[in-house]
């Protein structure tokens, strides 16, 4: 979709402020995983599958650091994903794709990835997709490649104070709402829709996601299941690559 978007530059910084005002440690976690396809390659331009990539946050990232890299963002959401090509200005390619769905991969324009990054989005999906998902990962890197997947993954060693972390992180981010320092992810959407050149796109998304829907809950597992799950589908190494707090960032290699 085309749809041309007045102010996109300061769409994606609005965009960017909203989830470093969740994500305190948001920079942290995507350096880690950069720190990482470095390693993979060797230095070399990366081939490199935005996974569940929003407005293009991880290729953004990667392409200044790594000039001569290729990036492909996946995403479902008609409006992330046209800030994607508005930031990305033909850099990279951008694919519609329902990850629900096995028939995604069709989408990609190649199947030979040196990574495969993806940053708190894979909670929306249930144990038995994401289990499946993890196996179609592995199909797409070369040998050698890495999958990397941050999110809030749970250190199973710490279930009772690894809540009260959790619950301090909450308490501080709603303070922070409360008091207008910051936008919640509901309240930026309610400020994406008082902007007329957003409207198709709107319209576009409440069909995929119909506001009010039921069933469309987070799932998130602590850490020993997604080491587990990344076992199971193939990879040959697998480990933590990164963790803050109650967040981790977990790594595959194939």
């Amino acid at each position: 979709m085309g749809a041309y978007i007045a102010n996109a530059a300061a769409w994606q910084e609005s965009f960017d402020r909203q989830q470093e005002s969740y994500l305190p440690d948001r920079e942290e976690r995507l350096a880690a995983m950069l720190d990482a396809v470095d390693a993979a390659t060797n230095g070399e331009p990366p081939r490199l599958l935005d996974l569940a990539g929003g407005t293009g946050t991880i290729s953004l990232r990667t392409l200044t650091r790594f000039p001569g890299a290729t990036a492909t963002v996946v995403d479902q959401d008609p409006v992330l994903l046209a800030l994607a090509r508005a930031s990305l200005g033909g850099r990279a390619s951008v694919v519609a794709a329902d990850l629900n769905d096995p028939a995604w991969v069709d989408a990609l324009p190649h199947r030979d990835f040196d990574a495969v990054l993806t940053a708190t989005a894979m909670h929306w999906l249930p144990g038995p997709r994401l289990t499946a998902l993890y196996t179609e990962i592995r199909g797409l890197l070369r040998t050698g490649g890495i999958f990397v997947n941050a999110d809030q993954m749970p250190d199973d060693g710490l279930p009772t104070f690894g809540k009260r972390l959790l619950d301090r992180e909450d308490e501080k981010r709603d303070a922070r709402y409360a008091a207008g320092a910051a936008l919640s992810w509901s309240a930026w959407w309610s400020h994406v829709r008082t902007d007329a050149s957003f409207a198709e796109l709107i319209a576009e998304r409440d069909r995929i996601y119909p506001p009010g829907r039921s069933g469309h809950t987070e799932w998130l597992p602590p850490i020993s299941w997604h080491l587990e799950a990344l076992r199971s589908a193939g990879f040959s190494e697998t480990g933590t690559l990164w963790r803050g707090g109650p967040d981790a960032a977990v790594i595959g290699v194939r």
